[in-house]
């Protein structure tokens, strides 16, 4: 009796088993052909040629190995009862004819590879040479200095008060100083101890360089500016060790940028006039660093530095963003400044959003961060002169709008929302910035799918990677969105797909479909790889990539289901700077369910069976994550498992 009361008491608040896992993928049938050796990566300077009968080598010369203890090199024999040693070395094949092998990076300028396969009736031998990036050799003198190793080098373009590190490789224990045009020096430290004694070890120097040495202010009033290419007011380096001294000049030119009256520029992306840009630019907070800022087309900021191809961005005082050079256009040299001033905000209410209109001067630069059920947008160069805030329609999905400034140039603005962040976009309409914040899908607990728009993107081409079979991501990843497609739709879903053909489509326009579309979710299909260098035995497996924290939920949920269903490794849920899963409108994410390098994997991702069962799992991880954004808030359980 106690049992039978215990029972019913976990019944009561909901205890219910989570869904078995499904059996697992049979291995394929053995593959029946020729023996043919056939290398997909490095990639061969003649793709997908094979070597047959006898020896034959090829070289690839667009490609080079990088310098790591460790490489893999994968492809395919043809046949699955083969056997293969490389560099004597046995390497498993696959049932499939696949083969990875994981081996140390031969020795040499060239990586050198040498195969032999067999079966009871033929054994084929061939080898296989890769280019190995270069590496630096000290030369056989008591004091050198590495031209290749000046860190900066090209064009720097800095304040005037400003410093910055100088770094440079010669040889060990040498004394390495900089000698300026007026004859002062800077003396340069070596990491680590220094033995004095010793030959041909590599040093590491650095120095830090604490004011800037250049032309005329009046000569840098341009982003486009470079010192002249007869300039000779930088400095000489010299490497001194015993009575041998070495010397030459540092390859790089510095200009100053008038902090006071620092020049203009204005955004403007697509300056090549492809139209196929999305009109806005990517700001990071370090030269090619990951981004952080998106700037529109008419932003307008001041100009404080530059790097080579890179331009710094004075934001405010104290924030900066290095943007792609190519994509700001300088204004004329002395163009004033106006005042950043933003005035009363309005909200208006439509049908399936809310928009926050602010009143600004100029078109500041700004940024858009998310909490669970919040929006703040940052204004840069600007002050709030706000009498009021006018809500005017009464509506339920924005509790609050408040602003504060953090520092004398910087505003910040919060729209506190009664449910959670679904998405937001932003334009300029004339004077006024138009935060414009999305209302959630009204969602069916019992049927979460039905009527719901869900954007589905086959990732690639262009580009993608290839499996050892030669099978591409782009061909395999059609595959899976549209038994997708099929499993969405039997649940009543509008399916968008941004390609439904072999064809290519740009990454800019993948998200910008979907939000064409209003699709109220977007899901890219994608087929995983590694860079070399990393063990891929160790380093593979499923993993979900979002870039906007509304999408968590929905990445958790398909890595749950698709580790269930596929049952390889388990690497997580991952933030990733993704073009597709960065769109703005609705939640998104990127699925890497499995490495196309790996051949248990690459298997699995060609075989119908393996298709359907990676189209299931993100088909669970949508359904289980729109019921959880239900009324009701419940998970779906004991769903079918096969098709």
């Amino acid at each position: 009796m106690k049992r039978f009361i215990f029972m019913a008491a976990l019944v009561g608040v909901g205890c219910v088993a989570a869904p078995l896992a499904p059996p697992p993928i049979p291995r394929p049938p053995l593959a029946e052909g020729p023996l043919r050796l056939r290398v997909v990566y490095p990639p061969p300077q003649v793709r997908d040629v094979a070597i047959g009968d006898g020896a034959t080598v090829f070289a690839d010369s667009s490609y080079a190995m990088p310098l790591v203890d460790s490489v893999f090199v994968f492809g395919s024999l043809g046949r699955g009862d083969a056997r293969l040693r490389v560099n004597g070395r046995v390497v498993e094949v696959f049932p499939t004819g696949a083969w990875l092998a994981w081996l140390p990076r031969p020795a040499g300028p060239m990586a050198r590879f040498d195969f032999m396969a067999w079966t009871a009736a033929d054994t084929i031998r061939g080898t296989f040479t890769a280019r190995v990036a270069e590496s630096f050799a000290p030369p056989p003198t008591s004091v050198w200095i590495d031209s290749g190793s000046f860190d900066p080098s090209g064009d720097l373009w800095v304040r005037r008060d400003e410093g910055y590190r100088l770094r440079v490789r010669a040889a060990g224990g040498a004394l390495v100083r900089a000698i300026f045009p007026a004859g002062d020096t800077l003396i340069f430290r070596e990491d680590g101890e220094v033995d004095a004694a010793a030959t041909g070890r590599i040093g590491r120097f650095g120095a830090w360089h604490a004011g800037a040495f250049g032309p005329d202010p009046g000569h840098a009033l341009s982003p486009d500016w470079r010192p002249p290419a007869t300039d000779s007011s930088w400095v000489n380096l010299e490497a001194i060790r015993g009575v041998d001294t070495v010397r030459t000049k540092w390859p790089l030119r510095v200009g100053i940028v008038d902090a006071a009256r620092p020049p203009l520029a204005v955004v403007a992306d697509d300056t090549a006039g492809t139209g196929t840009t999305d009109g806005v630019l990517a700001g990071r907070p370090v030269p090619f660093g990951t981004y952080h800022w998106f700037f529109p087309n008419g932003t307008v900021a001041p100009v404080s530095g530059r790097s080579n191809g890179q331009v710094r961005l004075q934001l405010s005082r104290q924030s900066v963003a290095w943007v792609d050079g190519t994509d700001i256009v300088p204004l004329r040299p002395g163009t004033p400044l106006p005042p950043g001033v933003a005035g009363s905000m309005r909200l208006r209410a439509d049908s399936g959003s809310v928009t926050l209109f602010v009143p600004v001067s100029r078109r500041v630069p700004y940024r858009v961060d998310e909490e669970t059920s919040a929006i703040l947008l940052r204004l840069y160069g600007a002050a709030a002169d706000m009498d009021w805030i006018r809500y005017r329609d009464a509506d339920p999905f924005v509790r609050l709008v408040s602003f504060h400034q953090p520092a004398e140039d910087e505003v910040e603005i919060r729209v506190d929302l009664a449910e959670p962040v679904w998405g937001y976009r932003t334009r300029w309409s004339g004077s006024e910035l138009a935060l414009e914040i999305r209302r959630p899908p009204v969602v069916d607990g019992d049927r979460p799918l039905a009527g719901r728009r869900i954007a589905v993107d086959a990732g690639h081409p262009p580009a993608g990677s290839r499996g050892p079979t030669g099978i591409t991501e782009a061909d395999v990843t059609l595959g899976v969105a549209r038994k997708l497609r099929t499993l969405l739709e039997e649940r009543g879903a509008d399916v968008v797909m941004t390609r439904d053909t072999r064809s290519g489509v740009g990454l800019a326009q993948r998200p910008q479909i979907a939000e064409d579309a209003n699709a109220e979710l977007l899901v890219s299909i994608h087929g995983n790889a590694l860079a070399d260098g990393r063990n891929p035995y160790a380093n593979s497996g499923t993993t979900v990539f979002y870039y906007h924290p509304r999408a968590v939920p929905l990445a958790r949920a398909i890595d749950r289901a698709l580790v269930r269903q596929l049952g390889f490794p388990d690497l997580g849920v991952a933030r990733g700077d993704l073009h597709v899963a960065r769109a703005t409108w609705m939640p998104s994410v990127l699925v890497e369910g499995l490495f196309m390098m790996v051949p248990a994997q690459e298997a699995v991702l060609i075989g119908e069976e393996g298709q359907w069962r990676y189209a299931r799992g993100v088909f669970e991880g949508i359904e289980r994550f729109l019921a959880g954004r239900s009324p009701t808030g419940e998970s779906l359980m004991g769903l079918p498992q096969g098709r």
